[in-house]
């Protein structure tokens, strides 16, 4: 199985600073890609995930809901987040559809139990069923429930990062509204490995907009750690706004953005 993990950042399909914005123009191109690849390549496998962007975020900033939930008030927060999150899916799953990708909308907080922010068991068995049958499952950052905080914010880098232990993934792509990973300078950096990861940490900072999932250090870092754990596993953080680039990635034609990996 040739299984790739595409993650759809918040910031490419909507605008971060404005609550409930959609991006759709952004949202049908990406879904224009995937159907072309998926039509080009018949043996290809896709799982597909988002951020909740300006939809999820703006909520849960509110009821500091990644921190814990335990109050009748931060409950109907938990709520609240849980529905918009969900909202912005429908949205992202529509604009697939509509390109003729046989999406599956699954939704992480009915199956996901956490401790402390780290997913301890997600039902995988829909997922694999999906991918199986040529279908291409869609997850989304979403609220869990959590043996520690009560309720907290599972990021879609999470989700992917509990997937990946439990499905043969070789690639995870992860497109943004930037090349990839820039140094001190603003210089792209090619390739981040555990060799030259301390070297670049100083570069790395925060998201524009509301972010409440911890921005670019966050994902490098848990990426890489992820690389580490699975040999053989590419990881790329790459523009999903510049046309094309998606479809080619994943025929394998370009090598776009910053690269990671668990070599030394």
């Amino acid at each position: 199985m040739m299984l790739t993990f595409v993650k759809l950042g918040g910031s490419l399909l909507t605008d971060k600073r404005v609550e409930a914005s959609f991006h759709q123009a952004a949202a049908d191109r990406i879904a224009s890609e995937i159907a072309a690849a998926l039509a080009q390549q018949p043996a290809l496998r896709l799982l597909v995930g988002h951020g909740s962007g300006s939809f999820g975020h703006f909520a849960a900033r509110r009821y500091n809901t990644i921190e814990g939930v335990h109050t009748p008030d931060e409950w109907r927060g938990f709520a609240e987040v849980a529905a918009v999150a969900a909202e912005l899916n429908y949205l992202v799953a529509r604009a697939l559809r509509a390109a003729g990708v046989p999406v599956w909308r699954i939704q992480p907080s009915a199956s996901t139990a956490s401790r402390d922010g780290v997913i301890q068991h997600m039902a995988v068995e829909p997922v694999r069923a999906a991918l199986e049958h040529g279908l291409v499952p869609l997850v989304y950052g979403d609220v869990a429930l959590d043996l520690v905080r009560g309720g907290t914010i599972i990021s879609t880098e999470t989700i992917f990062f509990y997937l990946a232990q439990q499905l043969p993934v070789r690639r995870i792509l992860l497109l943004g509204e930037v090349e990839g990973v820039y140094d001190a300078g603003g210089a792209l950096i090619p390739s981040i490995t555990p060799a030259n990861f301390e070297m670049i940490e100083r570069a790395l900072g925060g998201s524009a907009g509301t972010d409440v999932t911890g921005g670019m250090e966050t994902k490098v870092r848990d990426m890489l750690a992820l690389a580490q754990q699975i040999s053989g596993l590419e990881i790329r953080i790459m523009d999903g706004r510049k046309p094309g680039l998606l479809r080619d990635t994943l025929s394998g034609r370009v090598e776009p953005g910053t690269r990671i990996s668990g070599e030394t």
